[in-house]
C-alpha cells in the first residue's frame, strides 16, 4: 500500500471517527433530553400524587364533617321532639297550679254545691295531670325526700321533731321534670335539726 493509500484510508477512518463521534454526541444529547423529560415526568408524578392525596385528605375531612354535621342534626331533632314543648308545658303547670289552688280554698266547704264544684275541678286537674304526663312530664316528689338542690329550691329550713336534717317537710309549690330535664324545681321548706 501507498502512501496515498494508506492516508486516503486514514482520512476516511478518520471521517468515519468523527461522523462516529458526532453520531455519538447526538445519542447523549438526545439520552439527556429523555433523561430530563423523565425527571420532569417524575416530578409531575410526584406533584400529582400530593395533589391527589390532598384531595383525598380533603375528602375524608368533608365526610367526616358531614358525619357529624347529621349527628348533631340528628341530636338536635330529639331534642326538639323532646323538649319542642316545653314553653306551652310550664304555662300549663301555672293552669294546674291554679286549679290546686282553687281545690285548696274550697277543700273544706260543706255546701254540696261546692262539694260538686270541687270533684269537678279535681277531675279536670287530673285530666291536665294524664295530660302532661303523657308528653312526658313527670312530677318531682319532695316531702318526706332528702333536700336535693337539682330538684329542689329551699325556700326556708325550720326544726322539725322526728324528722331528718335536710329532710323537706313542706312543699310550697310542686316541681316538675320534662324528659328528664327539671322544668321547674320544687320550693320546698327544709327541717334543721
Amino acid at each position: 500500500m501507498s502512501d496515498t493509500q494508506n492516508e486516503f484510508q486514514n482520512e476516511e477512518v478518520k471521517t468515519e471517527a468523527s461522523e462516529a463521534m458526532k453520531e455519538a454526541k447526538e445519542a447523549m444529547e438526545e439520552v439527556r433530553e429523555i433523561h430530563e423529560e423523565v425527571e420532569e415526568l417524575k416530578e409531575e408524578i410526584s406533584a400529582e400524587k400530593k395533589e391527589l392525596e390532598d384531595f383525598k385528605n380533603k375528602f375524608y375531612y368533608l365526610a367526616a364533617e358531614m358525619e357529624n354535621m347529621k349527628r348533631r342534626h340528628d341530636r338536635d331533632l330529639q331534642n326538639n321532639v323532646k323538649f319542642g314543648n316545653e314553653k306551652i308545658l310550664k304555662g300549663l303547670i301555672d293552669v294546674v297550679d291554679n286549679l290546686e289552688r282553687t281545690l285548696q280554698a274550697i277543700e273544706k266547704d260543706e255546701d254540696d254545691k261546692v262539694k260538686n264544684i270541687f270533684t269537678g275541678i279535681d277531675m279536670v286537674r287530673n285530666q291536665f295531670l294524664d295530660v302532661l304526663k303523657s308528653n312526658g312530664l313527670e312530677v318531682i316528689e319532695a316531702v318526706g325526700k332528702e333536700f336535693d338542690p337539682n330538684f329542689h329550691e329551699a325556700l326556708a329550713q325550720q326544726p322539725a321533731e322526728g324528722k331528718k336534717d335536710q329532710e323537706v317537710i313542706l312543699e310550697y309549690q310542686r316541681g316538675y321534670i320534662l324528659n328528664g330535664r327539671v322544668l321547674r324545681a320544687s320550693k320546698v321548706v327544709v327541717a334543721k335539726n
